[in-house]
């Protein structure tokens, strides 16, 4: 499946051929620095070497650590507070809060492999965070680089990571050939908002950008306000001289967006408006089948159920606009909306990938 066929998939196009601050921490840190001196020193795993074969066999976690280290770790997943939790970067947002419920439901953590039964812990995630609970500045340094990398293939221009951290909510946004969609959610991963729009008369005819202004910012006027608008940013090749049509389309939409969305940005030069790779939230999800990226529907159709059946969902559809939103997802199921899910999806993408791994 190639890229145009993804976008005939959607609806998109129809015109062209398919081609701690804590004591418990001070205690830890000590701990650590004394076994320094009177041991071997012992490396810490690295989850890029970390084969399938590995990940098969039983207690994988606990067999890449000591006995010294499996203790120290279970020591704090086991008596640290919520907010001690948040102390380590990696289990800020729904992390923390997740191992605690877990741990007054289930009761202590017994091995670190059981903290993959943890919301949000998989395997790559649990080495990590098992890593940065050891040794908190040697990984805070290594994963500030790696996330330096990863944010400048993310996100487009690039952002100042305080702003990042002080986000309180983003309105993610996804547009085709035919509609606008937008997912409006805060840090918590709360939705705010979620809803489309369409816009079926903007190819039509000679591309004039006053058609475009005036549709544009009638949707606009529907939008929420937000910290950050992000906008997708798809991977159509230029090479191919069919899309063009498509291709002018989606740098009009976009640069329509950011110029009006950006409305303080030749006061104080900042970036109000970004724009997100989609592939890597197709990634992010395992939504990738080679270079090709899948539909978001049974994922959005699965986060939608968690919310009303799981304590800890990944993501929180309030209880007075469930009904509403899952109405509208089973009026639009049948017609493939993929705007519609990809909107929700890259929000959720942004905060985990871009907002919360980001944090001290």
């Amino acid at each position: 499946m190639n890229a145009l066929s993804v976008l005939l998939a959607r609806g998109r196009w129809k015109w062209f051929p398919v081609p701690l601050g804590s004591s418990l921490f001070q205690a830890l840190h000590n701990s650590c620095c004394r076994k320094k001196s009177t041991t071997p020193k012992k490396t810490l795993p690295n989850v890029a070497f970390c084969d399938e074969s590995t990940k098969e066999s039983g207690n994988a976690v606990d067999k890449l650590f000591s006995s010294e280290q499996q203790a120290s770790i279970l020591h704090v997943l086991n008596t640290a507070s919520n907010k001690e939790l948040e102390a380590f970067k990696l289990l800020r947002g729904r992390k923390s809060i997740n191992i605690v419920e877990h741990r007054e439901k289930f009761g202590p953590f017994q091995n670190l492999e059981s903290l993959m039964n943890v919301p949000l812990f998989q395997y790559k995630t649990t080495i990590q965070v098992c890593n940065s609970i050891l040794c908190p500045e040697t990984a805070g340094k290594k994963r500030k680089s790696q996330e330096n990398r990863l944010l400048k293939k993310l996100i487009k221009p690039e952002v100042r990571r305080e702003r990042l951290k002080a986000v309180n909510s983003i309105l993610s946004i996804v547009f085709g050939t035919r509609r606008i969609a937008w997912a409006h959610l805060d840090r918590n991963l709360a939705v705010l908002d979620w809803q489309q729009n369409e816009c079926c008369q903007l190819m039509k005819g000679t591309y004039l950008s006053s058609v475009y202004l005036e549709e544009i910012s009638s949707v606009i006027s529907k939008m929420p306000k937000a910290d950050f608008y992000i906008l997708e940013k798809t991977g159509l090749s230029i090479q191919n001289s069919s899309l063009f049509p498509i291709l002018l389309h989606l740098h009009i939409m976009e640069a329509m967006l950011y110029a009006l969305l950006n409305k303080t940005f030749a006061q104080d030069g900042q970036h109000q408006v970004l724009s997100m790779n989609r592939n890597a939230v197709g990634k992010h999800f395992e939504l990738m089948v080679g270079d090709s990226r899948t539909s978001g529907k049974e994922l959005v159709k699965q986060f939608l159920s968690e919310s009303v059946l799981k304590e800890a969902p990944r993501v929180f559809f309030p209880s007075d606009k469930i009904v509403h939103y899952r109405q509208i997802f089973a009026s639009t199921e049948k017609h493939r909306i993929e705007e519609l899910y990809d909107s929700l999806l890259q929000a959720i993408a942004f905060y985990e990938l871009a907002v919360f791994d980001t944090e001290p």
